[in-house]
């Protein structure tokens, strides 16, 4: 069980899996959309239901897209991880929770929210696949899903082995969409995520993963990470945080302060930001920026 929960970060998000790819594509996943930049954005500055609104306008506007439902579904689940304090350092650095998931249970309604979102944005994804098996955007959906989906069940839900049956899932769709599409810099997230937590894991558990053709290296997945928090569109800040925990844990703290600190100024009063930011550097906590717990 702790295993499984703790390969639930190898998908998290695949915890928000999105993929940098030229304007020729022409699909919203893989280029610039203002509206969905700009909800994006909102989340990072923890208002939710500012961003579903601005992401429902969009679903209202673009009914076959796929993508207006998997950033709706986001929306709730990056909710419930901030109100349960997953990306954080106290979550990271405490091995019970990082491997034992969330203490109590997550918001019914919320996370029916995100269920019903999941769903609805498979339906319009597997309306792409059928039609063209490597639908860039299909795929995209499929791992963005997938991805959030091993989260849920395992962090929130502990659900572990629906969440390892995800979990494969989502890496398979990014693989696929990777191979297509190197240039996706944000995809690199949900590989690099995989090889550092796997690569955390005791070595008898690295060992029987090996069989199953699961690998870990956690030099290699910060170095993946890397790559979106520099290069990314809509996870660049996503990786960022995802990075400045990691080296925490690895006592970069360096890595983890530079990070931390061009979160701080992209997103100034992210109580989340700031808060890792002063523990990272020693300094106090101001009260009212401190995460409730």
């Amino acid at each position: 069980m702790h295993l499984l929960t703790r390969l639930s970060l190898v998908g998290l998000f695949g915890l928000l899996l999105s993929c940098q790819l030229t304007a020729a594509d022409g699909t919203p996943a893989f280029t610039s959309v203002p509206e969905l930049e700009q909800g994006f954005r909102l989340l990072y500055e923890q208002k939710f239901s500012d961003a579903r609104i601005v992401f429902q306008k969009w679903v209202d506007q673009n009914p076959t897209e796929p993508f207006g439902q998997v950033a709706i579904a986001a929306s709730y689940l990056f909710e419930e991880f901030y109100l349960q304090n997953v990306l954080t350092s106290d979550y990271f650095l405490d091995d019970k929770r990082f491997l034992g998931g969330i203490t109590g249970t997550p918001n019914a309604q919320r996370m029916k929210g995100f269920d019903e979102a999941v769903e609805r944005a498979r339906k319009l994804a597997a309306q792409r696949l059928k039609a063209q098996p490597r639908d860039a955007e299909g795929l995209y959906a499929i791992t963005l899903c997938a991805g959030m989906q091993s989260d849920a069940d395992s962090m929130l839900m502990k659900r572990h082995y629906d969440a390892l049956k995800h979990i494969k899932e989502a890496n398979a769709n990014a693989e696929l969409l990777l191979k297509d599409h190197p240039e996706a810099f944000d995809a690199y997230v949900a590989p690099g995520i995989a090889y550092y937590v796997i690569g955390s894991l005791p070595s008898s558990a690295r060992f029987l993963l090996w069989f199953g053709g699961i690998h870990g290296d956690k030099t290699l997945g910060m170095s993946l990470v890397q790559k979106t928090a520099a290069n990314g569109r809509y996870l660049k800040p996503f990786a960022k945080i995802l990075l400045a925990l990691s080296a925490r844990r690895e006592k970069q703290n360096d890595v983890a302060v530079k990070n931390l600190k061009e979160l701080t100024e992209e997103f100034p009063g992210n109580a989340v930001y700031e808060t890792e930011y002063a523990k990272a550097t020693g300094r106090p906590i101001p009260a009212i920026l401190a995460p409730a717990h």
